[in-house]
Parts: C-alpha cells; sequence; structure tokens
C-alpha cells in the first residue's frame, strides 16, 4: 500500500480508489498543478482530502456553496479530523477564532467562500498557515466561458502568487473545452495538467418525452420504473404541488427547496436516503453532496437553464452501474419559455443600477461606508417597499455580486453557537456563586467537546430535551450567560444575508463590465439555445449529443436513449428487430463471415436483416474490413 491508499483506509474505510482518483491524487501529492474532470458522484472530495491527510500542513479548501462547506466539514470531524468553516453570516469575532485555530489548533482543512481569500484579516494570517494544497471547488466559475462565472474567483490567483510553491487542484463536473483551458490560464498553472474521466454513462438513458399533461406523464413514468427517483422542478411551491400529486396516486413522496428548516432538510433527507420515502421532488437546491447509488429515474418537468445544470442533475440517477432513466418532460411552449427567460435573468443595467442604491437605503448606508458590513435581508419586505418584481430584484443582487458589489446569500440556516470565555478556574467561582446556573452549564460541557478554543454548534433543542426545560428557557439561560460573560452566544439564524464587499458606490461609479453583463447575457442565450436544441433534435443520440457538447466528438450512439431506440425500430417491431439483432450478433461473434455470408445464416428476410445491420454500423457495433469481413466492435 502506498501512503494515499493507507489514508483512505485509515479515514474512509475503504481499500481501493475509484477509476481517476488515484491518478489525481498522486499527481497534486507531487506538487503538480492538477486540474480534475470528474462527473456528479465521482468522489471529488477525496482527491484534495487524501492528499491533505497523507502530508504535514492544512488544505486551503475554496467554494462558494456554504451548504457544501457544512456538509463536508461535518463529515470530515465525523472522522476525527479536524476541519473548519468561514462564510457569510459568521462575526468577525468567529472568523478570528477560526484562523487563530487554524494557526495554532492543528487543523486539516479549512472550506471559505473565494470572497474571504481576499479580506485584509485572511492575507494577514496566510503567512502564518502551514498550507499543503489550495483546492478549488467548482472551478468552472473562474471561466468567464463558465455557466456560473463568479469574478471573486479571479483572486484566487492573487493568492496564488502569495504561496507560490503549493500546488493547486482544481475539480469540476462539467467543463467544455474552451473552460478547460481557461481554468489553467486563470489559475496560472505552470503546465497544462488534466485528468478527465469520460461524461459518458452507458447504464443511463436519455429520454426527451414530448407531452401536453407532464404530470400524468410524470405518474406513469413512476408507475412503470421502480425504485427511488428524484423528480426537478422549477419553484419551492411546485414542489410540494408534485409532491402531493405522487402521493395521491399511492407513490411515497416528499418535497426538498432551500427554504426549509435544516432539520426539515436532514429529515426527508435521510428518508429518502434510506428508501423509507421513494420520490424526492425538489429545486435544484437538492442533489450537491448526496451520493444515493440507487436512483433509477430522474425526471425534470422543467429543463434548467444550461446542459451542465441538466447533466449534473440527470447524473445522479445510476450510479451503481445499474440501468437508470433520466427524463425530460417537454411540452412545445417550454421553449419560449425558457428563451425568455433571458429578459427576467438579465434586467436591464439600469434597474439593476435602482436595485442596488436602493438596497443602500433599505439599509441606511451612507455613500463610502458599508465595507464588510453584513446585513439580514428581507426581500419581500425590500421589494414591497421599492415596487421591484421578486426575481428582476433576486437577479439583480446576483448581477452584482459578480460585479463585485456585494455577496447574496439565500436563506442563510446558521446553527446556535457557543464559545467560553471564563477560563476553567474563573467558570469554577462563577457557578459556585451562581448555583441556579451550575447544572446547565455542566449540561453543555457534558454535551459538547471544544467550548473554550472555538466556536461550536449548539442544537437548543437536544439541551431543552436534555434539561427538561423548553427551548425558549434554553435559549433565555444561554442568553443570561451570555450577559454575564460567561459564554458567547450567537444565536441561530434563517434568513438571506447581504454583506457589501466594497463601501457603497456612487451610482455613476457603480460599472456593469461587458464581462459581467453582456458578454455572459449572450453566452447566457447561447446555452438556452443548446437546451431548446437537446430537446427538440429527434435524429441523433441523447447521449452524443451531451457528449459533442462536452467535447467528445468522437462518441458513439448510446443504443438506448429514445432516439435510438425510435431510429432502432423504425420499420420493425421491437420484438422482431431486438430477435434479429441478437441472432446477428451471435453469428458475427462465433465466426468471421461476409454479408452475403450472413444473410444465408439468419433466418428472415434479407430487407429486415438490412434494417438491423445498418443500425448496428450505424451505431459502431459492427463494421466491414477492407476483405469484406464483418467485424464485431463492441
Amino acid at each position: 500500500m502506498d501512503i494515499y491508499h493507507q489514508t483512505l483506509l485509515k479515514y474512509w474505510g475503504y481499500s481501493q480508489f475509484r477509476e481517476l482518483q488515484h491518478d489525481i491524487i498522486t499527481s497534486v501529492g507531487s506538487g503538480n498543478d492538477t486540474l480534475g474532470l470528474m462527473p456528479t458522484g465521482g468522489g471529488k472530495s477525496l482527491t484534495f482530502q487524501v492528499p491533505a491527510m497523507a502530508h504535514e500542513g492544512l488544505c486551503l479548501v475554496v467554494t462558494p456553496l456554504i451548504a457544501l462547506m457544512k456538509d463536508q466539514v461535518s463529515n470530515l470531524k465525523s472522522r476525527g479530523i479536524k476541519a473548519l468553516s468561514i462564510h457569510s453570516g459568521m462575526t468577525g469575532d468567529e472568523i478570528s477564532v477560526a484562523l487563530n485555530n487554524c494557526v495554532y489548533g492543528g487543523v486539516k482543512f479549512l472550506y471559505l467562500s473565494p470572497e474571504r481569500l481576499i479580506t485584509d484579516l485572511f492575507v494577514s494570517k496566510l503567512p502564518h498557515l502551514n498550507i499543503n494544497l489550495l483546492a478549488i471547488d467548482e472551478a468552472h466559475c473562474i471561466s468567464q466561458w463558465g455557466y456560473d462565472f463568479r469574478p471573486s474567483y479571479l483572486k484566487v490567483a492573487e493568492v496564488r502568487e502569495l504561496i507560490p510553491h503549493v500546488p493547486v487542484l482544481a475539480l469540476t463536473a462539467t467543463a467544455t473545452p474552451q473552460v478547460v483551458d481557461d481554468i489553467q490560464e486563470r489559475l496560472l498553472f505552470k503546465t497544462k495538467n488534466v485528468f478527465q474521466k469520460s461524461f459518458g454513462r452507458s447504464n443511463l438513458a436519455y429520454v426527451v418525452r414530448p407531452c401536453d399533461d407532464k404530470e400524468k406523464q410524470l405518474v406513469s413514468i413512476l408507475q412503470k420504473i421502480p425504485g427511488s427517483a428524484v423528480v426537478y422542478v422549477r419553484s419551492r411551491k411546485r414542489t410540494k404541488e408534485i409532491s402531493e400529486l405522487i402521493n395521491a396516486n399511492g407513490i411515497s413522496a416528499t418535497f426538498f427547496h432551500a427554504g426549509l428548516s435544516h432539520a426539515a432538510k436532514d429529515a426527508r433527507q435521510k428518508a429518502w436516503a434510506e428508501n423509507q420515502t421513494r420520490v424526492m421532488v425538489a429545486t435544484n437546491a437538492f442533489g450537491m453532496g448526496i451520493d444515493k447509488p440507487d436512483v433509477r429515474v430522474v425526471v425534470h418537468i422543467n429543463a434548467p437553464d444550461t446542459l451542465e445544470a441538466y447533466f449534473q442533475e440527470a447524473g445522479r440517477a445510476g450510479r451503481d452501474g445499474q440501468k437508470a432513466y433520466a427524463v425530460l418532460l417537454w411540452y412545445t411552449a417550454d421553449a419560449n419559455r425558457l428563451v425568455n427567460s433571458l429578459a427576467t435573468s438579465y434586467p436591464e443595467k439600469e434597474v439593476v443600477k435602482r436595485v442596488y442604491e436602493a438596497l443602500g437605503n433599505f439599509f441606511q448606508v451612507a455613500m463610502g461606508f458599508g465595507f464588510e458590513q453584513v446585513f439580514d435581508f428581507d426581500m419581500a419586505k425590500f421589494c414591497h417597499a421599492y415596487k421591484f418584481n421578486v426575481m428582476v430584484a433576486f437577479n439583480s443582487l446576483k448581477l452584482l455580486q459578480r460585479a463585485g458589489y456585494l455577496e447574496f446569500t439565500e436563506d442563510a440556516d446558521l446553527p446556535s453557537k457557543v464559545m467560553f470565555l471564563m477560563h476553567q478556574s474563573e467558570l469554577d467561582r462563577f457557578q459556585s456563586q451562581y448555583a441556579h446556573l451550575d447544572e446547565f452549564i455542566k449540561l453543555i460541557l457534558r454535551s459538547y467537546t471544544g467550548l473554550f478554543s472555538d466556536y461550536v454548534v449548539v442544537n437548543e433543542e437536544v439541551l431543552a430535551k436534555r434539561s427538561g426545560k423548553t427551548k425558549q428557557e434554553v435559549y433565555e439561560l444561554l442568553t443570561r450567560l451570555a450577559k454575564s460573560k460567561v459564554i458567547k452566544f450567537i444565536p441561530q439564524k434563517r434568513t438571506p444575508l447581504i454583506r457589501f464587499t466594497q463601501a457603497r458606490e456612487d451610482l455613476k461609479h457603480v460599472i456593469l463590465s461587458n464581462e459581467v453583463y453582456q458578454s455572459r447575457k449572450d453566452a447566457c442565450e447561447m446555452r438556452l439555445h443548446a437546451v431548446v436544441a437537446y430537446a427538440t433534435t429527434n435524429h441523433t443520440c441523447r447521449s452524443k449529443q451531451l457528449l459533442t457538447y462536452f467535447g467528445q466528438k468522437q462518441s458513439s450512439a448510446c443504443g438506448v436513449c429514445d432516439v435510438c431506440i425510435d431510429i432502432k425500430k423504425k420499420g420493425l417491431s421491437g420484438g422482431v428487430f431486438d430477435e434479429i439483432e441478437r441472432e446477428l450478433i451471435s453469428q458475427v461473434k462465433k465466426r468471421t463471415l461476409s454479408y452475403d455470408q450472413l444473410l444465408d445464416s439468419l433466418p428472415y428476410a434479407a430487407s429486415d436483416v438490412e434494417k438491423v445491420f445498418r443500425w448496428l454500423q450505424e451505431y459502431e457495433r459492427i463494421e466491414e474490413d477492407e476483405a469484406g469481413k464483418i467485424i464485431w466492435l463492441k
């Protein structure tokens, strides 16, 4: 066993790596800048976690996804590995404590958003951090050609210059050839170095199902295809409606979206993962970090805005290698809806600027002030006060974020946190003096560890259950201890957040550059048309369309998508076609023969054999060599 296999076995309990993982780990472990393209569910996180654990020092992980940070930090801690995250919603004191623990506390992983990379506080701590690896998740975000370009990612290159000897590992699930080159250039790769797993999924049948009644079609699909399923919809409201429809037809279902409480998300996700609930109806908020292998079908009631998003979401089916389906339900009006969504996604520049100005007024931030300030954000109240359409305001905030003026975090689910301020001797005296608080303090100390060196997440419901008190009483006790300077207490918060990443600018200085606005809008329009083309093209294999989009131009047809099946059965019944196909392949595998010899060996009409033979040629299963002999290719 090499050091990486030993590490994998010790901390994760696996004896072998998945395809490509070991190659990427060996590359980056040797100090090489590396780009890994691995499909959803391919085990990307292990490619930086294993080499970081195998070598001395701290791994810095850059990701824009707060939920992913929380999940991975929690997972690492459950394995006895010290990990922390820094994100929007944390107080300055929390961030300072976290960074000090990275310097002195033996932390192995620090997750942070790209915006946090360039703060004065982080840059001042950087020379004191023994960094062994810089991992960039969702690396397509650094490319202006990527489907989710974020200018804050460009700052990663500045950080690289401060730690020039640290290798970088960039990871993404989907990237076109243009994006692959752009990622390496912008991350200052010394030499190009890409490890790419084929995006092909031979066990996954892609299907586009034209229909007028999507709900009826959905129920029919779920009735015909047994097993675990995911159904994607565009809005939170629809998750509940479609879930109720499925349940009403005798199939167990639940729903998931970003607006649910953390406890509700966990409970529903657990029930689905353990097959207590068969169908998960969700917005695109569901799926990240989920590695359920036995999903038999993923259905999209509405097409996503990009083939990148569709490919990732559809790819959550059939990870166990068994037959699975990715079905897109398509109505003729969907094409217009997709193209028309461009105007909503890219409000006029003047509208975006008005939203920025209204935001400053809403929070009463004076011109030239507000830098690094974080505000709870009530979208409904804001839109009502300034007469904005909710979706226009939402997309304007996203554009302002891309332009670097603010950070907009939707529905931040921030749990309660506690850190003890008193040292043990002081705490003992306090407990003696205030006996009525003694038992509650002991309960906290029994329930959680690390309370004297870091902010620790506490569950008020658990504390209430263990103490025999109500959740409100626990909250009041924690507040009292905080007022007495025994602890620092940050109450639970579930609200969107706005953080100003620049001081408030005068409107005449607010610039939406071509890179942020027009070129992105043009690229978005091209992606929308690519989705429409995928859904409406009925003469080219679905898998081949997708793989060509991602640069695999030599891919062969899958033979199992709706287009391939339709071509396969045209002019013959499915049963007859399959029967001839089986016999033909059997003959070709048994012996070398010419086309005429093949016809003589099969008890079917020559015209029917011709159709099956041409189909097998078209989809690269067989070919004729120069001598006219038939060769079995696959």
